[in-house]
């Protein structure tokens, strides 16, 4: 069964071309973990809710847009083995993050149903 590690992440819109930049290029290394797919989409349409929302997840500061992002794994096994080498391949240390980190949030997910038409 496939595997999603699944980000939301502030990114300043004069840095939009920097992020995808840095998407494509991390992509040639996910791919080599077994990554069968990466999304990143830019926010247009993130409304400010009434008890949590995007905005907050991730600290949304004045300039902003929040980013939804998720990379496909063919299995669990594949996206841990890439988020161990995340530690110690310098191929992910070296690509340019052009967002504040530290107010990314992402997590593991299993599907529980998948469609595709």
């Amino acid at each position: 069964m496939t595997y999603i590690s699944g980000f939301v992440t502030p990114v300043r819109p004069e840095r939009r071309d920097d992020f995808v930049a840095s998407a494509q290029a991390s992509w040639l290394l996910f791919q080599e973990y077994g990554a069968i797919e990466q999304v990143e989409a830019w926010g247009e349409d993130v409304p400010t809710g009434k008890q949590t929302d995007f905005h907050r997840a991730v600290a949304l500061q004045e300039g902003e847009v929040v980013v939804f992002s998720w990379v496909t794994w063919r299995d669990k096994a594949a996206a841990d083995a890439c988020g161990a080498a995340m530690q110690t391949d310098p191929r992910f240390a070296a690509l340019d993050m052009p967002f504040d980190g530290s107010r990314m949030i992402y997590g593991g997910f299993t599907p529980v149903f998948e469609q595709r038409r």
